[in-house]
């Protein structure tokens, strides 16, 4: 696969004319949008560089693929046994912080996710062409990753040759192999949401391994499904599951980016009823509007870029409440429902259509409103659902169940295909009519819709797992997982010290990755520690804003719940672990914060809302995380220190080390 505009072997490139290597760049470039900030940019590197690396043998490479990011790299040089990540800065005299970052990231994401990069010297250098010469030190950051050192248009090349004196003793890179090998790229479900708005698809931007190829199939096994219907005029109905962090968003989100073709009057529509993961989803999208548009000297508002996102991503609540004013079918014929099964029940439904809307008759749940919704084409549709297993948490939330019953007596002209964990696993159908009338629909099991391997989780595929046997109190089965898959690439921690926990955040994230503090909704007593789950994050800003604001993720004050985080994610978390969950007497307990004191659960939905909301937090963290059990107090009744000790005993007892 060739990742860069141009690249060339140094020698090779000393003898090729510069316009000709300019041509070769810029024809690899969408010329519509090319800047003359950017061609000016290109000649002076290649003028720059050609004065540089004369004197070295190896290869050169100008804008150079980094897939997960969306970005390029301006160039990469591999002399000897040291890639060079260059990030240039024409016309700039000064070694700014951002662009400091912006270097060193390319670096890490080349340590994490390109496999001939791994265990290689990897050192990022700041060009700034008229920068004043800069004292560098080699500090290693992460493996064999180097923080980023600087150069100007002077001294690059004796930057350059001191850096490889500096590592003379390790073994030179195979050029060729470096070139060819695997990049197993894992975007950020932010990341992912800004390259497929871009028209990227989804091979562009993920892994190439078995976690990819997962994601690719069940892509494709949709496609063929929503092609399936419009051909013959067929209404259907996709299920599709996975694992936390498996890509059930990332899917969907394809899917939209895939069958959203105005020409052919195919319109699809990604609905979500997490507000957070909409509001962040869509400022995200908007910010990189402005931004690009800004890169490529043109004008747009914020305002604008805003309005322009919003048919991408909607809100499921929005796109419900305008069915209901609008009888006419909608303009989109493929729906993709994230998280269907969070859709609200009958009851959920109807008292909020009562109370908000002054609808006193809307007898339906929500998901038998919005199949109906869809049944007013008279042609073809393809609704597409994203199901987590145990994942409701919060009153009213239907399941899976609930899209499946209005199948039993309606809707006969419909074709269901669903994965086949739905009938395996209890974690997504606990009640039994609703297999029943899967089997008497005679619906289609398709293995093709389950994703079974954690993409968000790279470090370790096998943190969900993990997670499920710690909820199972399987204590044999989680350490044997823990020490076999995870102890060695995915840090977990725990400690007692909140300010221990954010001093490990802040060593352990490197460049840019985010870090932040979560906690469960009913951790009302985590309050004396300055953590207050009832204090609201504005999400847009606490996931995306950058570390010197205060409201962002980064300043490790602001804590998160499920609610907030749930389809999303941060690199590095901190879970704070409060007394409605708690170990004792070799069993997890359930309690609820009421007035003053801890209360009982004595409802099974409820207790599965909290176990759920602890499994949500516990898969939150891409790369590690650190438990923070506070201290109790036996002179504060809402605080024994029973309620923690155990907890912290439990944890201590699964091989994770304190802090």
């Amino acid at each position: 696969m060739n990742r860069a505009y141009y690249s060339n072997l140094i020698d090779a490139f000393i003898d090729e004319d510069s316009q000709t290597i300019y041509g070769k760049i810029s024809g690899s470039y969408d010329l519509d949008k090319l800047s003359i900030q950017q061609k000016n940019a290109w000649i002076a590197q290649i003028e720059i560089l050609k004065k540089t690396v004369s004197v070295f043998s190896g290869k050169i490479y100008f804008e150079f693929t980094i897939p997960r990011m969306g970005k390029r790299v301006d160039n990469i040089l591999i002399i000897d046994n040291c890639i060079f990540v260059l990030e240039f800065k024409i016309g700039s005299n000064t070694y700014d912080k951002y662009a400091t970052n912006q270097a060193f990231d390319y670096g890490l994401d080349l340590n994490n996710f390109h496999e001939g990069s791994h265990n290689k010297i990897i050192i990022p250098i700041l060009v700034a062409d008229r920068a004043a010469s800069s004292e560098n030190i080699y500090r290693p950051s992460f493996d064999n990753l180097h923080e980023t050192i600087y150069a100007n248009s002077s001294n690059l090349s004796e930057v350059i040759n001191a850096t490889l004196l500096h590592f003379e003793d390790t073994e030179t890179i195979d050029i060729e192999y470096w070139e060819n090998s695997i990049y197993k790229p894992t975007p950020t479900i932010i990341e992912a949401a800004t390259a497929l708005y871009k028209k990227h698809n989804v091979n562009e931007i993920s892994r190439s391994d078995s976690g990819a190829e997962n994601l690719s199939v069940t892509s494709e096994c949709i496609s063929q499904i929503i092609d399936f219907s419009k051909d013959n005029n067929r209404k259907s109905i996709c299920f599709i599951t996975g694992v936390p962090g498996a890509g059930k968003t990332l899917a969907g989100l394809n899917i939209a980016n895939l069958r959203s073709n105005y020409k052919e009057e195919e319109h699809a529509v990604f609905l979500s009823g997490n507000g957070p993961l909409v509001d962040v989803l869509r400022e995200a999208l908007a910010r990189d509007k402005v931004k690009t548009a800004k890169e490529e000297n043109e004008t747009m508002t914020k305002s604008l870029a805003s309005s322009q996102v919003k048919s991408f991503i909607q809100n499921i609540h929005h796109f419900r409440d305008a069915s209901i004013k609008d009888e006419k079918a909608p303009i989109e014929k493929v729906t993709i429902f994230d998280e269907a099964q969070r859709a609200w029940t009958k009851e959920q439904a109807s008292n909020f259509m009562k109370r908000n809307k002054g609808i006193a008759d809307f007898d339906k749940s929500e998901p038998e409103f919005l199949i109906e919704v869809m049944d007013r084409h008279k042609d073809w549709c393809t609704i597409v659902c994203l199901i987590g297993g145990g994942q409701e948490i919060n009153t009213g939330e239907a399941g899976l169940e609930e899209w499946i019953r209005p199948f039993s007596d309606k809707f006969n002209d419909w074709d269901i295909y669903y994965s086949s964990k739905i009938i395996e696993d209890e974690n997504y159908i606990k009640d039994q009519n609703a297999l029943t009338i899967l089997k008497n629909r005679k619906a289609t099991k398709k293995d093709e819709l389950h994703l079974s391997i954690s993409l968000r989780s790279f470090r370790s595929a096998q943190l969900s797992n993990f997670i499920q046997e710690i909820i199972n109190n399987d204590i044999d089965k989680a350490k044997s997982i823990y020490y076999d898959f995870i102890k060695k690439d995915y840090p977990i921690k725990i400690t007692r010290d909140l300010d221990k926990a954010r001093d490990w955040l802040k060593k352990s994230a490197k460049g840019s990755e985010r870090t932040g503090v979560v906690a469960s909704s009913g951790g009302i007593r985590l309050r004396p520690f300055g953590l207050n789950v009832k204090a609201k994050i504005d999400a847009p800003i606490w996931f995306l804003n950058d570390k010197d604001d205060i409201r962002s993720s980064y300043f490790l004050e602001e804590v998160a719940t499920e609610f907030d985080i749930q389809g999303l994610e941060l690199d590095w978390t901190c879970v704070a672990w409060d007394g409605d969950l708690f170990y004792d007497n070799n069993q997890w307990n359930y309690r609820k914060f009421k007035g003053t004191k801890w209360q009982n659960i004595n409802s099974n939905d409820i207790t599965n809302y909290l176990i759920n909301s602890y499994r949500v937090l516990l898969t939150r963290a891409r790369q590690g995380m650190v438990i923070y059990i506070p201290f109790g107090n036996n002179e504060d009744i809402t605080r024994p220190t029973f309620m923690y000790d155990g907890t912290f005993d439990f944890f201590k007892s699964l091989g994770i080390e304190e802090i």
